[in-house]
């Protein structure tokens, strides 16, 4: 299982959205819980969020690769969710 890092900011709806698709993915799935999940608010740890290419948030990593950005969806958030645990 690889570590997944989101990017967002406190006032993003987006950023919101997409933080409540993981909890409701996590209890529609448990597996999803052991999945280690960083949310990293860019305001706050700015000299984290200058060291990865994105412009949009919220952002999610594995690792070095950028597996989305932006307007995120229920099916998204899931693929991230796939994708560290394969």
């Amino acid at each position: 299982m690889k570590p997944v890092k989101m990017f967002i900011t406190s006032w993003c709806p987006y950023c919101k959205q997409a933080l409540g698709w993981m909890k409701e993915l996590q209890g529609e799935n448990p597996k999803y819980t052991d999945v280690d999940v960083k949310i990293i608010d860019e305001e706050k740890e700015p000299e984290i969020a200058q060291k990865y290419d994105y412009y949009y948030v919220p952002t999610y990593f594995i690792g070095d690769t950028k597996i989305h950005e932006g307007i995120p969806s229920k099916e998204i958030v899931k693929e991230v969710f796939e994708k560290s645990i394969h």
